[in-house]
């Protein structure tokens, strides 16, 4: 029997999957006695799953399912480009026309002079390659010692060991002796958590000048490159304060040292406009793009470079590469979804339509007793669940147990909401209408109001 056609019961794939699938950032025993929640088809917004119950996707897969589920033009050119040439790699001096196709579409849609495209098969993989780019481009500008990169404590920029130390997730570089050598870690521009007394302008531009003081402590000649994500979106949608971007820009100028912007979540119309280097004013000499750029339908991720960074690069052979750089089929599935998404104006959709509907709907959550700050930008949402508003006080329980009170509420009701410690975070599909909107917050009230009511009998409605 073919399982892919003949769908076992629920119980025979939970059976299955825990006998043999190891699933990523999971306690796998734990899952194998709890069982899988099993999906079995999606379209738009909604996922099925194998019991018949439709759930609003409002994590769009894993950031990524930008233009919805179900596009079966998205499956006619991977079923084309497969039976005209499936595979073929990108080393020895070749290309083919998807790939060189797909860095030309992508070099037009850059801000600045992002006109240069080396490709991986997801974030993880083009964060690894910018650690080797950026040191690379230092060394041949006869800057060898210029090695270091700084980045952000409660950063995400991949699993892999490179972008995983790159990141600043406690809990990832606990294991593994992570991170690697010559990756450094400055605070966060989360206001809510850690902005004190200040007032978000003075804490952003506080938070952004620790960039500068990190640089003065290692020195100026020791520091290759900054990187950041535009929004961080693993670390639970931190939104910066207006004043944090401006200053992290003039102290890279400042300090000759390049600037990395991970857009592979904020990139390909998720703030409301292509790149959100592009929403916060931020120029970037390298971008790190992947999940909206084939909208999670085939593997597939790059780092889009500068003129300059690219140039210097080409000065030598950059002893580099990936298998699957490129991937015929993975980049004309790219391709075909950038098109879609320009002809269809979904950026626009979220910039005009989609986006400041979300803003006005999830802004009302903020009047929820659990819910300290409710913030969005484009179709990315946070709030911050508290037991004191006024305060912004941390529940007395462990980090991140309401938290996961509320998803497992929220995955019952219906709703795909994830939780970052006691945060609540959305990035619905950028095709979502305004109904489906409404259908979203309104389910989330009702999952604050269950969470509500379950930690208050618990006894876990107190600050720390």
């Amino acid at each position: 029997m073919n399982i892919l056609l003949n769908q076992p019961p629920t119980a025979d794939i939970q059976a299955l999957d825990a006998a043999h699938h190891m699933h990523p950032f999971t306690a796998n025993a734990e899952l194998a006695a709890k069982g899988a929640r099993v999906i079995t088809r999606a379209r738009g917004v909604w996922l099925t799953d194998s019991d018949g119950n439709r759930i609003l996707d409002g994590m769009a897969g894993l950031w990524c399912v930008n233009i919805g589920y179900g596009r079966e033009e998205l499956a006619e050119v991977a079923a084309r480009q497969m039976r005209e040439l499936p595979y073929y790699n990108t080393f020895f001096q070749t290309t083919h026309v998807p790939a060189a196709a797909l860095a030309a579409r992508l070099a037009e849609l850059a801000p600045g002079d992002l006109n240069h495209v080396f490709f991986a098969s997801g974030g993880s993989e083009a964060n690894d390659t910018n650690i080797r780019l950026v040191r690379l481009y230092w060394a041949l500008k006869g800057k060898p010692e210029k090695t270091v990169i700084i980045s952000r404590r409660n950063a995400y920029h991949g699993s892999t060991v490179g972008a995983a130390s790159l990141g600043g997730m406690a809990p990832m570089h606990a294991q593994g002796g992570l991170p690697i050598p010559g990756v450094v870690h400055i605070g966060q521009p989360d206001w809510w958590s850690e902005g004190g007394d200040m007032t978000p302008d003075e804490f952003g531009r506080a938070r952004a000048r620790e960039l500068e003081e990190k640089i003065a402590e290692l020195g100026e000649d020791r520091v290759a490159a900054f990187i950041a994500e535009p929004v961080q979106g693993a670390g639970g949608v931190i939104i910066p304060p207006e004043s944090y971007w401006p200053e992290i820009q003039r102290i890279c100028d400042a300090h000759d040292i390049l600037l990395i912007a991970d857009e592979v979540i904020t990139g390909f119309g998720r703030t409301g406009n292509w790149f959100g280097s592009q929403t916060f004013g931020i120029r970037p000499d390298i971008m790190t793009v992947a999940k909206g750029l084939s909208s999670g339908y085939a593997p597939i991720g790059g780092s889009i470079v500068s003129d300059e960074v690219a140039e210097v690069i080409g000065q030598a052979e950059f002893v580099h590469g990936y298998t699957y750089s490129g991937h015929p089929v993975a980049a004309a599935v790219a391709l075909e979804n950038l098109r879609i998404m320009e002809e269809e104006g979904i950026v626009e959709h979220v910039r005009e339509v989609a986006g400041p509907h979300l803003a006005r709907r999830w802004a009302e959550l903020a009047e929820h007793p659990l819910v300290g700050e409710a913030k969005s930008v484009g179709l990315m949402a946070s709030v911050a669940l508290t037991p004191d508003k006024a305060s912004r006080a941390p529940f007395a329980a462990e980090k991140g147990t309401v938290g996961y009170i509320c998803r497992e509420i929220s995955f019952a009701e219906g709703l795909v909401m994830r939780h970052v410690g006691d945060r609540m975070i959305i990035a619905p599909p950028l095709v979502i209408t305004p109904d489906e909107i409404d259908t979203l917050v309104e389910r989330a009230w009702r999952v604050f109001d269950l969470t509500l009511a379950k930690i208050t009998a618990e006894g876990l409605m107190r600050a720390a």
